[in-house]
């Protein structure tokens, strides 16, 4: 079963590599204005999960610098998504305001709705 999973999680970034969205193109002053939005962000993933794929896809489609925590290989990683957001589940994506409040939002479909409403041109 592992091999399978391993096959299939193979393909599944094949497929991605070979039908990746083009990124939107901002004016370097949005773009800085983007960036420094999403330096309160992070996505804690696994590479390969279809679901994760899903999310980096609209990362990318969006242009979004938002930092990728592995958290299957990574322990430090792994630790924090299980001690803050409370379970071993992605994708889940880290939200800190400026006054250090931290949101967990897991599910692939929630995080790309709340990314398109945040960063949509």
């Amino acid at each position: 079963m592992k091999f399978v999973r391993w096959i299939l999680g193979r393909l599944i970034l094949a497929i991605d590599f070979l039908t990746r969205p083009k990124p939107v193109v901002r004016d370097k002053q949005d773009q800085d204005r983007v960036d420094a939005i999403t330096t309160n962000l992070s996505l804690y993933q696994f590479e390969a999960c279809p679901f994760c794929v899903k999310v980096r896809r609209k990362l990318r489609k969006h242009a979004l610098n938002i930092e990728l925590r592995d958290a299957k290989n990574n322990q430090t990683f792994k630790n924090e998504l299980v001690t803050g957001g409370g379970k071993h589940k992605v994708p889940c994506l880290r939200i800190e305001d400026d006054s250090s409040n931290v949101k967990w939002l897991y599910q692939s479909d929630e995080i790309c709705l709340y990314l398109d409403k945040q960063f949509s041109v």
